[in-house]
């Protein structure tokens, strides 16, 4: 039986980004990690996740979660360099 860390290992992302991706989506980190799997290896599915974490930092800096916007800027920041073309 496959666990949650498992299916993330899996995406090549990282548990931060699962997460952001299930908040975008409201949808379980199960299900946001089989999204971000999908995504991470699709020819433009990077620049989505990189737009879905963009969105996330300003609903939370609309939503006056400072402290949330700026963990999700350092997501995001970790993102472009990982995924980022050689």
């Amino acid at each position: 039986m496959l666990t949650i860390k498992d299916c993330i290992g899996l995406s090549d992302l990282t548990e931060a980004e699962v997460e952001a991706i299930a908040e975008h989506e409201h949808v379980p980190s199960i299900i946001a990690a089989e999204m971000g799997c999908c995504l991470a290896h699709s020819p433009d599915g990077p620049m989505r996740i990189a737009e879905i974490l963009v969105e996330d930092i300003a609903d939370a800096r609309a939503h006056g979660h400072d402290r949330h916007a700026e963990e999700l800027v350092v997501v995001l920041r970790d993102f472009v360099v990982a995924h980022s073309p050689q």
